[in-house]
């Protein structure tokens, strides 16, 4: 049963401008090592549609996550970027693994898979979310 379905979109101009403060620490806030040091296996033009497709990822999920909780209060009064990773599988499809407090509030769904898809193209990058409740 689908439980909840979220859709991000990131400006890459913006989000650019982001990463481009030497003040911020954005990137660190929000993105794990591992995904950091993909990111900086890229060029300049790559890290940032990297990086905002996973922003993207990580926003569609929190929206999945509060729809598949419609009518109930929040599990978490705040998430913690850094728990919520996208990774790649070995033939480079993404998905999400879930950290500390993120994934033990995500267990209160009960049995679930998360569906992730991943695009840029021209000025945008975009990210949908499933979740798929499995109950057993």
């Amino acid at each position: 049963m689908i439980g909840g379905v979220g859709m991000d979109i990131v400006d890459l101009a913006m989000f650019q401008e982001q990463l481009d403060d030497k003040a911020s620490s954005f990137v660190e806030g929000t993105f794990t090592q591992r995904e950091i040091a993909t990111a900086k296996a890229r060029s300049k033009t790559r890290q940032a549609r990297f990086f905002a497709a996973r922003f993207a990822a990580k926003e569609a999920l929190i929206k999945a996550w509060s729809t598949a909780l419609w009518g109930q209060p929040p599990v978490l009064s705040h998430v913690d970027m850094r728990e919520i990773e996208v990774c790649m599988d070995d033939f480079g499809r993404p998905g999400l693994v879930f950290h500390g407090a993120v994934a033990q509030a995500i267990e209160t769904l009960g049995s679930i898979v998360c569906h992730l898809s991943l695009t840029h193209d021209g000025g945008y990058a975009a990210a949908v979310v499933v979740l798929e409740v499995r109950n057993i």
